[in-house]
């Protein structure tokens, strides 16, 4: 781990404080994550896709409407439930014969991701919370648009007793199974922020694993670092397989992921936007192919272009993830400097963001604060 890194793991919040307790409730939700699903002999995963009514005469439908074939599948199982509480059991083997029976989605299933976010049923109590969720999600939006990923945001709690930080639960087992085509599930915090829009998870590297959680396994497992902490993780972003998991294979089927910030917290990047955006701009000044004017579909050329040139650089947080701000509430970690700190730093992380996607549109923001734009002139 670079000196970079440890820095940023040290900047972590102590897990008494406020700050930390909000960390080791991520620790609490994977722990039981495993046991809910695991315990019985199951990892269910859903695949998101558009709900088609199809005609009575199979030969009757357009080219671009997905055929569903009479043969019956574990969705014709009267006894399926999508509740978190009954274990759905052979869910490899039922997913497998339904991607056999459904092609088209099967040669393509390997990488597909769905995105899952949220928020609570009811309006926030804080003035600009819904305004600040609102632009959470429209970022997310943005990011999977440019990834060719679908989205699920769900803003209901599925089961009576798991709301706030366990509401995703339930809503990711139901996701699983009503989206079999797809391979991972990604769940995203609401107040977590994709601050780099070209980046692309290295989904290869997680080719023998089931799950993908931010952190460090030296912070996490080693018994000879003075450092050791559960806070070396979080559960605001993590990607799970869509497949069935068994109690004795968890452990090496996890991979925590400290190359990059599928998760960095917010305070280790606080006022270092406008430099990072300093150090990209002298970049393209160097390599003036990389401002050449594109089509939003080429963001990813364009993106691995750039990552020969990043080398000795800071690049762009992945992610930025807002732990402890509260933004829907307000009732923000006392121990920052108050809540207009949370909500500044949000918003210029969301604007730095927004100005990579404005600019294929021809405009970017006159400074990470302004909502004023001004159209980007051709050089």
């Amino acid at each position: 781990m670079t000196m970079a890194k440890q820095n940023r793991a040290r900047s972590l919040p102590n897990p008494n404080s406020v700050g930390g307790f909000h960390f080791f409730r991520g620790i609490l939700f994977i722990l039981l994550l495993w046991a809910l699903w695991s315990s019985r002999n199951q990892l269910t995963l859903i695949h998101l896709g558009p709900t088609i009514n199809h005609p009575p005469n199979r030969n009757t439908t357009t080219s671009d409407v997905v055929l569903d074939p009479p043969e019956k599948t574990f969705y014709d199982d009267p006894q399926l439930s999508y509740s978190i509480e009954k274990p759905l059991k052979n869910w490899d083997e039922k997913r497998s014969e339904w991607l056999r029976l459904h092609p088209q989605f099967a040669a393509v299933e390997r990488d597909r991701i769905l995105l899952i976010t949220g928020s609570q049923p009811s309006p926030c109590k804080n003035s600009i919370g819904d305004h600040l969720l609102l632009r959470c999600f429209k970022n997310k939006v943005d990011y999977c648009r440019i990834h060719g990923i679908e989205v699920l945001y769900n803003n209901l709690h599925l089961h009576p007793k798991m709301g706030s930080y366990w509401a995703k639960l339930p809503v990711i087992r139901s996701a699983m199974l009503a989206h079999p085509e797809v391979e991972w599930i990604w769940w995203m915090d609401a107040d977590a922020v994709f601050t780099d829009m070209e980046f692309k998870l290295p989904l290869e590297r997680y080719k023998a694993h089931n799950l993908v959680v931010h952190g460090w396994a030296n912070l996490v497992y080693d018994e000879n670092n003075e450092n050791k902490s559960w806070t070396g993780l979080n559960a605001g972003s993590f990607l799970i397989r869509n497949c069935q998991w068994q109690r004795r294979k968890w452990g090496g089927k996890t991979y925590l992921e400290g190359g990059y910030d599928l998760e960095g917290y917010w305070v280790a990047v606080k006022g270092r936007f406008e430099g990072i955006k300093v150090g990209y701009d002298k970049m393209e000044e160097e390599v003036r192919s990389l401002r050449r004017r594109h089509a939003e579909k080429l963001t990813l050329w364009y993106g691995e272009l750039r990552e020969g040139y990043l080398r000795q650089k800071e690049r762009r947080p992945f992610v930025t993830h807002f732990t402890g701000c509260q933004p829907c509430s307000g009732d923000h970690n006392p121990s920052y400097d108050g809540g207009g700190t949370c909500w500044k730093e949000m918003e210029r992380a969301l604007n730095f963001a927004d100005n990579q996607v404005l600019r294929n549109y021809g405009f970017v923001r006159k400074d990470l604060l302004s909502s004023s734009v001004y159209e980007v002139p051709f050089d």
